[in-house]
C-alpha cells in the first residue's frame, strides 16, 4: 500500500510522460509534491523502485519509467502515432520512451571522516554532501570521508567521500563500513569465519584485522565514491 507523497508522486511522472515523453527533474518533483528538499524526492522514488512501481533506466539521471501503477490510477503513457500512418503507429506504440538524461542532484548526510586504514571514531557531522542521483540505487544513503591508504589497491584513496548504502548485512567479499567494538569505524573487505570477523584491507602493506564476531556492526556497503580534483 503506497502513502498519499508516493500516490501523488506517481501520478505527477505520470502525467509529464504523457505530456512531454521526458521525467521530470528532481526540482519539479520536489516543487510538485511541495518537498523541502530533494532528498525527500530521492526516498520516495527508491520506495516506489522497491516496490516495483517505477525503475531507473540506467546512465541516466532523469530517467524514469513506469512500470505499474496503483488502482486508482491511469494507465503508463503510450506513444500515439498518426491516425494516417498505420505503420507508425504499429511502431510508435511498441517503442519505449526513453526520457532525455539531466544533471540531478541530491543531498546525503556527510557523517565525518572513515579509516582506510587502522580505524578511527566514526564522527556523526551535520553537513551534506551533493551527489549524481545516477550514482545512487534503491536505499538509504550517506557519505564518509576516506582517511588513509589501505584500501588503494581497490582505487580508494585518502580524501575521496565513500558513498554507502544503510545496511547491517553483507555478503563475504563486499566493501562495509565497519563498526568495531562501537566506537571506531574503518572501511574494509568483510570476511566471516565461525566466531571471528576479518577485515582485509585492499593495500599489500597492511595487516588484516581480526576481531570477535560480536565487536563487529555493519553499517553500510559501499555504493559508490567521489573524488574530487584540486
Amino acid at each position: 500500500m503506497l502513502t498519499a507523497k508516493q500516490h501523488e508522486l506517481i501520478r505527477f511522472i505520470q502525467e509529464r510522460l504523457e505530456e512531454t515523453g521526458i521525467s521530470p527533474s528532481f526540482e519539479e518533483m520536489k516543487a510538485a509534491l511541495d518537498l523541502k528538499s530533494k532528498s525527500g524526492v530521492h526516498r520516495l522514488i527508491s520506495a516506489l523502485e522497491e516496490r516495483g512501481f517505477i525503475r531507473r533506466l540506467p546512465n541516466r539521471a532523469r530517467a524514469l519509467e513506469v512500470i505499474k501503477i496503483p488502482e486508482d490510477a491511469t494507465p503508463p503513457p503510450r506513444a500515439v502515432a498518426p491516425a494516417n500512418d498505420p505503420v507508425a503507429s504499429t511502431v510508435a506504440s511498441t517503442a519505449p520512451q526513453v526520457p532525455e538524461a539531466a544533471n540531478d542532484v541530491i543531498e546525503i548526510p556527510l557523517h565525518g571522516r572513515i579509516a582506510a586504514g587502522a580505524p578511527i571514531e566514526a564522527l556523526e557531522g551535520q553537513s551534506s554532501l551533493p551527489v549524481p542521483a545516477a550514482l545512487l540505487g534503491p536505499g538509504e544513503h550517506y557519505a564518509l570521508e576516506v582517511s588513509g591508504d589501505s584500501m588503494i589497491e581497490a582505487g580508494i584513496f585518502d580524501g575521496d567521500f565513500a558513498l554507502v548504502r544503510r545496511t547491517n548485512t553483507a555478503r563475504d567479499g563486499e566493501i562495509v563500513v565497519a563498526l568495531v567494538r562501537g566506537e571506531e569505524a574503518t572501511l574494509k573487505y568483510l570476511h566471516k569465519d565461525g566466531a571471528l570477523v576479518r577485515l582485509d584491507p585492499a593495500n599489500a602493506t597492511h595487516d588484516p584485522q581480526v576481531y570477535g564476531a560480536g565487536e563487529v556492526e555493519v553499517q553500510g556497503k559501499l555504493a559508490g565514491l567521489l573524488r574530487r580534483y584540486h
